[in-house]
């Protein structure tokens, strides 16, 4: 049965893990920094609905493919550490590829289907179809429920990533600054990918 209280508790789940450090949000604040929040906006939009999507597929049965076959989760771990190393490397040089208006933040499809390797965004779904879905309910209204309140948190949530990134743009100015945190920014993406490989 839906109520305030599983409400509050779900929400509760939601923000924290939208909020804490992730692929998702790393990539967000290096596409604030590079092209702002305005350009990022399609990256923004597409996290949620991929994920709202994710999580609908997975309160439909999808976490049952996990149990049976455990080794998907390897290889979708495998495949989300090679996409965030290519990131990384791609970032090296980024900064001054937008003057060339060579660099474009990632487009909406593609932060949708980023979700489908994200392997926190996984444990997200399979942690609220196991733990938070209210089976009492019709499935249909259940599955309202869960993604309609994940879309309402995670948007502004995961939005506060890309605005501090954009913020940080003022204190890029020279290229040495810029190449300094196109290595950082390289290094934090691969090391979240080195931490999703061996969790």
């Amino acid at each position: 049965m839906i109520s305030f209280a599983l409400f509050s508790a779900l929400a509760t789940f939601y923000f924290t893990m939208f909020f804490t450090p992730g692929p998702n949000n790393a990539m967000l604040t290096a596409s604030g920094m590079k092209f702002g929040f305005v350009r990022t906006l399609p990256h923004l939009i597409g996290i949620p609905l991929g994920h709202i999507f994710q999580i609908g597929l997975t309160c439909f049965g999808l976490a049952n493919l996990f149990l049976i076959y455990p080794q998907i989760q390897f290889y979708m771990k495998i495949l989300c550490f090679i996409y965030l190393l290519y990131l990384g490397w791609k970032m090296i040089g980024s900064f001054s590829m937008i003057q060339k208006e060579s660099g474009r933040p990632l487009r909406f499809y593609e932060a949708s289907l980023f979700q489908f390797i994200n392997p926190k965004a996984w444990s997200i779904a399979v942690t609220v179809a196991s733990g938070f879905f209210p089976s009492e309910e019709n499935i249909f209204i259940g599955v309202a429920f869960v993604t309609i309140t994940a879309a309402v948190i995670c948007f502004p949530t995961i939005s506060l990533w890309a605005l501090f990134g954009s913020g940080l743009r003022k204190f890029v100015g020279d290229m040495k600054t810029k190449k300094i945190i196109e290595y950082v920014l390289a290094i934090l993406l691969v090391l979240t990918g080195i931490f999703i490989l061996i969790k």
